[in-house]
């Protein structure tokens, strides 16, 4: 899967300081269908979902592509909004269980079309492969880490040089001039990743930014105290005026500190700007952090904000050598699995599988048969 400059495209999962955190959960929903692919690398899941996505992409205009967060030229979901159906690669890191099995999500096995014997008998080979890769997850992660807690000294020196008070009354009058009320309905959250560390380093998707917004503010700020202030307030005004929106996350701090916002309705979009990556997009608006920051106060700590970014880029790079080994690692375990690979039975079942995603695009089906 490349970085096509005319899809949608996103992460739901991040290698990150706690080690992998998935978004995944959120693809099992009530009112979608939803197939989970189960099997190891190499069976072709990420072919099956490009093949659904050609077969289906005349009946359906809102697609959503996910990439794998380690090996961003590969696949991991896809959703077709219009349809109310997601495919998505079930297993670990991100594992997919069904909620309501048979109902709501069907698991497509693909582990069935491998001869394990043939496996078993390179288990000698495989294992320390897998065992390999496990142990360079970790390693990346404490890198991830060990930059997060730099970056967050910095964003605690800048926070205490920040006028919040000025940033809420910002937010207000952002807010009063772009969110018009659309009703007493709240707005509904969606959570993504924009940015991820993979294998190539800290990809992040600036051509979806552009497709789902015209109009985008860039939030100049390279302490990271006062576009994530402004970005809590923002994504709280909007959902107050019924507006939906995708909040991105930072795939560094995943759990507590937004690094973008997008408000599709409105094709408006809020981008956080840092020394780590600037957008390849003309902004429709910039502002610059130190409008709300103490110029004077911060100046008192700039050595210590430049050892850290510093320090900080050096783990990441450390980070990015290893995901990079990890990502060569599960391609070699792929060739494995691909070679003991029934292929006349794995047509048959994708070719299953995507006839009944084409009879569920053509016609209301009831759910899932048993």
């Amino acid at each position: 899967m490349s970085l096509e400059q005319n899809q949608v495209q996103f992460f739901l999962g991040a290698n990150a300081p706690q080690g992998f955190v998935s978004r995944f959960d959120q693809l099992c929903r009530q009112d979608w269908r939803c197939f989970i692919l189960k099997g190891a690398p190499g069976l072709g899941k990420s072919t099956l979902m490009r093949q659904a996505a050609a077969l289906l992409q005349d009946r359906c205009e809102n697609i959503e592509y996910i990439l794998c967060s380690s090996d961003p030229h590969s696949l991991d979901a896809v959703l077709f909004h219009d349809l109310k159906i997601a495919i998505a690669d079930g297993t670990s890191p991100h594992v997919i269980e069904p909620m309501f099995p048979g109902v709501c999500e069907r698991v497509v096995q693909l582990s069935d079309c491998l001869d394990d014997d043939s496996l078993f008998q390179l288990r000698d080979e495989i294992i320390p492969l897998y065992l390999s890769g496990m142990h360079t997850g970790e390693q990346a992660s404490r890198y991830l880490s060990a930059a997060a807690a730099l970056l967050g000294d910095t964003y605690r020196i800048a926070l205490e040089c920040t006028d919040a008070a000025k940033i809420a009354r910002f937010a207000q009058r952002v807010a009063s001039r772009e969110f018009k009320r659309t009703g007493d309905r709240k707005g509904t959250e969606h959570f993504r990743f924009l940015s991820a560390f993979t294998g190539e380093g800290c990809v992040t998707l600036d051509h979806t930014a552009r497709l789902l917004a015209e109009r985008i503010y860039f939030l100049e700020d390279d302490w990271g105290a006062s576009s994530r202030l402004l970005l809590y307030h923002l994504r709280t005004l909007a959902l107050d005026a019924g507006y939906d929106v995708i909040t991105c996350q930072s795939p560094l701090y995943p759990d507590d500190r937004m690094e973008h916002l997008f408000i599709p309705q409105l094709s408006l979009g809020f981008m956080s700007v840092h020394f780590g990556h600037r957008p390849a997009l003309e902004p429709y608006k910039v502002v610059n952090a130190r409008r709300f920051t103490d110029q004077s106060a911060i100046k008192l700590r700039k050595k210590r904000i430049s050892f850290n970014r510093k320090a900080a880029l050096q783990m990441l790079e450390q980070a990015t050598l290893l995901l990079f080994e990890g990502m060569e690692n599960h391609r070699c375990i792929e060739g494995y699995y691909a070679s003991a690979l029934d292929y006349e039975h794995l047509d048959q079942l994708a070719d299953g599988m995507l006839r009944r995603l084409v009879r569920m695009a053509d016609e209301a089906l009831p759910p899932f048969e048993g």
